[in-house]
């Protein structure tokens, strides 16, 4: 299983995530949970995508993970 750091930070309006790891895999939620539960289905809508045009995975990860 691979893991990723990812950067969470609250402000007025909720919860902002990214995984610095991954080009354009942000998130945002009301909560906690629900900002993590967002970053978690960006990260793999961003490897279905990859797997759809056909590029590389470089993250060496699966798309059920």
């Amino acid at each position: 299983m691979t893991s990723f750091g990812v950067v969470i930070e609250k402000d007025a309006d909720g919860y902002y995530a990214h995984i610095p790891a991954v080009q354009g895999c942000y998130a945002q939620g009301d909560t906690y949970e629900e900002v993590l539960t967002n970053i978690h289905e960006v990260l793999h809508l961003i490897l279905e995508e990859m797997v759809a045009s056909g590029q590389q995975n470089p993250y060496k990860i699966s798309q059920h993970e």
